[in-house]
């Protein structure tokens, strides 16, 4: 079957490899879709030591939606429609033998794309959980990709106050604008503290999500909180592991901090699962999250223009 690969800094290859075969008590999915997370630019962005290429078959994806066309499990049958979280490749192969407890069946019919908006939305939807209520209560959003997007479309409809987010990309302002954030502050031209000290009169936000995991964000995110809020840490970082943190802006205000990673807690199925039904109710449309739609021949551009933020770019979602 057909397999992309990260061979170098920046540089994917296609690679014939043996189709799997489900196991016992496993699925075989055929990969209908795949999109490109945050993290993993992580990977892709990089440049490793030579050692370590090439990669793991199919990363560093691992947002994953197919049919199933063999089953060796009672709880799938073939034909049925899921999102799959893969372990023993990444995302970008033509077939995945996995377990069905790493499967979240999805309804047969609407657009696969947007369906796969559940995988990445669901993982929000954990960490939203984890927090106090947000109904009524001011919010600042640090950065506006898919998944800061994501966090205002939720809590401006969970009944947020203010929902004040910041970027540097005036497009994903933009765009946040129509998923319900009520003020936009563009962290290239304003000065972030100041605008949300306006913008609250004072008083700070209730809540503050850290949504991209960049050092000036992970600062910033206990500068805009009032004494005792609480900080929402969800962005995983991009080039810098450690960096230079503002201890005492931090320990002077008190805060709740909420550390939040729904896979490494066990908790993504379920969340991505109650995403589903949420959107199976048409209560949450996230087309708006999928702005290229791409071939899976073009992995090396989608990654590109992904990475880039090229063409406004928010979700870049590729058919096999």
């Amino acid at each position: 079957m057909k397999a992309a690969q990260l061979t170098g800094y920046k540089k994917f290859e296609f690679v014939d490899i043996e189709r799997p075969s489900a196991k016992e008590g496993q699925v075989l999915i055929k990969t209908e879709r795949v999109s490109i997370c945050g993290s993993d630019l992580r990977t892709y962005d990089r440049a490793h030591p030579e050692e370590s290429y090439p990669f793991k078959i199919g990363a560093p994806c691992h947002e994953a939606l197919g049919e199933v066309v063999e089953s060796r499990s009672p709880e799938l049958s073939v034909g049925d429609k899921v999102i799959v979280i893969p372990t023993e490749t990444g995302g970008l192969v033509e077939y995945i033998a996995e377990s069905p407890d790493r499967c979240i069946k999805i309804p047969g019919d609407g657009d696969l794309s947007v369906w796969m908006m559940a995988q990445p939305v669901g993982t929000v939807m954990y960490a939203i959980q984890q927090a106090d209520s947000v109904l009524g209560k001011r919010v600042a959003i640090l950065s506006q990709g898919a998944i800061g997007l994501a966090f205002a479309q939720l809590i401006a409809g969970a009944g947020a106050s203010q929902v004040i987010v910041t970027d540097i990309l005036d497009y994903r302002l933009e765009a946040a604008k129509k998923a319900g954030a009520t003020h936009t502050i563009n962290a290239e031209r304003e000065d972030v503290v100041a605008a949300v000290t306006e913008i609250t009169g004072g008083a700070m936000v209730d809540i503050a999500i850290e949504a991209c995991g960049r050092p000036e964000t992970c600062n910033q995110v206990f500068q805009v909180i009032r004494q005792k809020g609480q900080a929402i840490l969800f962005g995983m970082t991009h080039d810098e592991d450690i960096f230079p943190f503002d201890y005492n802006a931090m320990y002077l205000k008190i805060p709740r901090i909420i550390v939040t990673n729904s896979a490494r807690a066990g908790e993504n199925i379920r969340t991505i699962r109650e995403c589903v039904d949420v959107i199976s109710q048409g209560r949450l449309d996230l087309s708006h999250l999928v702005t290229h739609r791409m071939k899976f021949d073009d992995v090396q551009e989608a990654y590109d223009i992904y990475s880039e933020k090229r063409d406004n770019s928010i979700k870049v979602v590729m058919e096999l």
